[in-house]
């Protein structure tokens, strides 16, 4: 389920950006912004749900946490 939500978002995300830097109108950077939030928090979920509760599955949701912060601002001050 995670893996499958993970690659879905990866394939709208990669869509977005080269739609950006075809067209060169960079307006849907904040939705791309929060959809990296997204895979990473996954990628995070994923790691600490195969039992390897080490370093990098917090640091994952961790950086998914600043990313949604940094999109919400975008969102509200743009």
């Amino acid at each position: 389920m995670l893996k499958t939500s993970r690659i879905i978002l990866t394939i709208i995300t990669v869509g977005l950006s080269a739609y950006a830097l075809i067209t060169e109108k960079y307006d849907y950077n904040s939705y791309t912004l929060l959809l990296l939030g997204f895979i990473m928090l996954l990628m995070g979920l994923e790691e600490l749900q195969k039992d390897r509760k080490n370093f990098w599955g917090y640091i994952g949701i961790i950086a998914s946490v600043f990313v949604f912060f940094v999109s919400i601002k975008v969102f509200l001050f743009s």
